[in-house]
């Protein structure tokens, strides 16, 4: 297949996938994903606990470390239509900002009653703008709540956990069969900041066994944050990859995990990231020297990758940035080639799904 000319379009990061390969649920265990071993000219077939023997001594693996929160609520405008926010970032003060999906639109100075409202257990939200500017797509909110809670106090208490638009949940008895399951392995084992409304999904691979296995191999270990948005499920509308709008996500790299960086280039050993969130991480600082802050950095192919050598992740929506991040990584006709291999393979794709292993391309 003949590279497609450049600059690369939306269409040539579009795939055909069958329904029944995205996964609904996660695997029995862990570690008993399938992990497609990309890193050569040819695909090979492995299982995720595989991975320790595929690194050496002296690597070091990175994770973003965010814990999902239940940011999904319901409530209902004064005149009784109902509406959902998901909230993607608490401010200060008890203000949120946050995802509105509602017939028609309240006006900045209405409020609207969460959970039933404050007079009925729930809290109040008053709308104040759009965020981050007037053209925003998201919207500042300040929750009141007559005994004092704050937002994340509100979340746990009334909110949901917020799953991907592509796994399906049935409501039984108005209760979700499956919130057990979802609470548990929509999490990372070493969830820690909350702050994220979605996943870092290659990392759910990781069990206990696994990170025994890659410290006794000599396979060092850090972490950074990013607090992944809803805005990662977005569409790419535009063609013309130029004129997308990159959505704003907060990050952080602490100074143990610049340390870490330090040793492992000083060694000669290569850095791994788990998953396209800890990729945006370590490129963002790179690229912009401020080890905290936010980042809508866009990876399309021709980016230059600074940190990364070696990248863990779960395959992506078609059409998506995160299929042009990786394209960009390994090299777009590798990973068509990869993902066709994946898909008569019968690979399990997106949040729930298997995993590959990648390796940076070098021009």
């Amino acid at each position: 297949m003949s590279s497609p000319a450049r600059p690369h379009t939306l269409s040539d990061f579009d795939f055909e996938l069958p329904e029944a390969l995205i996964a609904q649920h996660p695997a029995p265990e862990r570690s008993a994903s399938r992990l497609l071993d990309g890193r050569g000219p040819a695909p090979v077939d492995r299982i995720f606990r595989e991975l320790p023997a595929l690194l050496a001594p002296g690597d070091l693996l990175v994770f973003n470390d965010t814990r999902v929160v239940r940011a999904r609520l319901f409530g209902e405008k004064a005149s009784g239509g109902r509406l959902e926010l998901l909230i993607e970032r608490v401010l200060e003060g008890g203000e949120v900002v946050a995802h509105l999906k509602v017939s028609k639109k309240p006006r900045p100075g209405e409020t609207v009653l969460m959970a039933g409202g404050a007079a009925r257990g729930g809290f109040d939200a008053t709308l104040l703008a759009r965020w981050p500017d007037a053209d925003g797509p998201l919207f500042r909110f300040r929750l009141s709540d007559p005994v004092g809670r704050t937002p994340w106090e509100l979340m746990q208490q009334h909110g949901h956990l917020p799953l991907p638009p592509y796994i399906a949940r049935e409501q039984q008895g108005g209760a979700d069969p499956h919130a057990g399951e979802d609470a548990e392995r929509y999490q990372t084992v070493f969830a820690r900041n909350p702050g994220a409304v979605a996943a870092p999904t290659a990392a759910l691979h990781f069990d206990a066994g696994v990170l025994a296995q890659l410290a006794a191999r000599g396979v060092e270990q850090a972490s950074v944050t990013l607090h992944v948005g809803a805005g990662t499920f977005q569409p790419v509308k535009t063609e013309n990859l130029a004129e997308h709008r990159m959505h704003s996500e907060w990050y952080d790299v602490p100074p143990a995990t610049l340390a870490a960086l330090e040793r492992c280039r000083q060694r000669g050993g290569r850095v791994v990231a788990v998953g396209t969130t800890t990729v945006r991480t370590l490129e963002s600082w790179a690229h912009s020297g401020q080890a905290t802050g936010d980042t809508s950095i866009f990876i399309t192919p021709g980016f230059a990758f600074q940190v990364v050598d070696l990248l863990v992740t779960n395959f992506h929506l078609p059409k998506s940035t995160l299929m042009m991040l990786v394209s960009a990584f390994a090299g777009y006709e590798h990973v068509m080639q990869l993902y066709r291999h994946a898909v008569a393979r019968r690979y399990r794709f997106f949040s729930y799904g298997d995993a590959m292993l990648l390796q940076r391309r070098r021009s």
